[in-house]
């Protein structure tokens, strides 16, 4: 696991050669795993809108809901591309 802080407000977290987790202040709001990227359905600030669109850089997304990468990404074990939640 690789932990990536691009801002201030950015990190990325990446697991392994299969998935990367891209968090704007404390919150995972887009991924990419294999070679598909996912971003969060919630409407968020502007400033969380503005790290989204630079970090996907006009890729193709599916749009999830924030539950899905709060499920995925603290729930699991890091084998399986996750975290477990405290």
């Amino acid at each position: 696991m690789k932990l990536k802080r691009i801002s201030l407000n950015e990190t990325e977290i990446k697991f392994n050669e299969e998935a990367t987790v891209f968090f704007s202040y404390d919150t995972p709001v887009a991924a990419k795993v294999g070679v598909k990227y996912y971003r969060t359905k919630e409407k968020h600030s502007r400033t969380t809108t503005k790290h989204l669109n630079r970090w996907l850089e006009d890729v193709k997304c599916e749009l999830k809901p924030q539950s899905w990468f709060e499920e995925r990404f603290f729930s699991y074990a890091p084998n399986d591309y996750l975290l477990e939640r405290p």
